[in-house]
């Protein structure tokens, strides 16, 4: 008898040794396939990057590339992105921040293969990629597409949103598809605005889909999207807390091939997604700060020195195949000096 209850408690402990590490594995298979599981615990906290600069220093926003083959010229317009992807290379920026809609097909490997080749010339001079997910890097088989997307930016650890600090800023790179008010990456987001170190002044916001856009999906002038009730949301949160904020909320988005600016509570939001995508005319909004009726390719060139951050934006225009620049709209944002204590 003895021997038989030695015997089944071994089979027992055997058993839940089994069971746990099934569950273990099970886990795994999901965290790596991308999906989000939800526990009592405390939820995973997402890569914090850091990027060394000194002084001050420059970097470029820009998005909705849609690279791909050269000769689909109906899914993008290749001199242009390839004009683009020059001018910003001749910049010499700290980071290169794109707001998605990086490939036209981010399931499609050889998309990302004609990234590889057209922007080899970022990666010979080292210039850092900070990449925001759009509806198009997850076209196709949304597994392949993470797979492909992750494949070249490994330093994001599979995380689907993420954070860098650079100098006296803070980034905060959102996945658009998920929810940005609750869920994990929602409520990550008002961790890091809940705890914003003192030497903060500036917290940049990418994301694709646009919280403001002079655009609807009525599509007027043949193309354009509305705002969505869940980016309208974001900004109200936005808003609130910068009303108690001293760093100042700047937030560059895509999805709008063209551009925009708009300010809103004491936020600037820029609507930056004339990156080679077919860009169209938009039909502006009074609040629109920048009113063009004009197809505007383009990259924003944005300056941080202490307490100000001066943003411009540099448009591109073919003439007869060689590409014409201007400066064609410039905003100022200053952070208040710090309350007496």
């Amino acid at each position: 008898m003895y021997q038989y209850l030695k015997t089944l408690s071994l089979v027992r402990i055997i058993s839940v040794r089994r069971l746990w590490l099934s569950a273990f594995v099970l886990f795994s298979v999901f965290a790596v396939a991308g999906y989000q599981i939800k526990t009592n615990a405390a939820p995973h906290q997402p890569v914090g990057l850091r990027l060394l600069v000194a002084g001050p220093f420059r970097f470029v926003a820009f998005g909705d590339t849609r690279f791909t083959d050269p000769r689909n010229t109906e899914a993008a317009n290749p001199t242009v992105r390839q004009a683009l992807v020059k001018a910003i290379a001749d910049e010499h920026p700290a980071f290169i921040s794109i707001g998605g809609d990086i490939t036209y097909n981010g399931g499609d490997v050889d998309d990302w293969k004609v990234w590889d080749y057209e922007t080899r010339r970022w990666r010979d001079e080292s210039i850092p990629v900070y990449p925001a997910i759009g509806n198009h890097d997850l076209k196709g088989s949304e597994q392949t597409a993470l797979s492909n997307y992750f494949a070249r930016f490994p330093e994001l650890q599979q995380n689907r949103f993420y954070s860098v600090r650079i100098a006296n800023c803070l980034m905060l790179v959102l996945d658009s598809s998920l929810d940005e008010i609750s869920a994990p990456q929602g409520e990550w987001v008002k961790s890091k605005l809940d705890a914003i170190p003192a030497d903060v002044s500036f917290v940049i916001i990418v994301m694709h889909h646009p919280p403001y856009t002079s655009s609807s999906d009525a599509k007027k002038y043949g193309g354009g999207h509305s705002a969505r009730p869940s980016e309208q949301a974001f900004a109200h949160m936005l808003e609130t807390r910068q009303q108690l904020t001293r760093a100042r909320f700047v937030v560059f988005s895509g999805h709008i091939h063209n551009y925009e600016r708009h300010e809103h509570g004491g936020v600037t939001y820029f609507v930056t997604g004339g990156g080679g995508a077919h860009a169209y005319p938009i039909e502006r909004a009074l609040d629109d700060k920048f009113q063009s009726n004009d197809l505007n390719y383009h990259y924003l060139l944005a300056e941080v020195d202490h307490d100000f951050m001066r943003v411009a934006m540099h448009r591109l225009e073919l003439r007869g195949g060689k590409p014409t620049w201007s400066t064609r709209d410039t905003v100022e944002i200053t952070v208040p000096p710090a309350s007496p204590h």
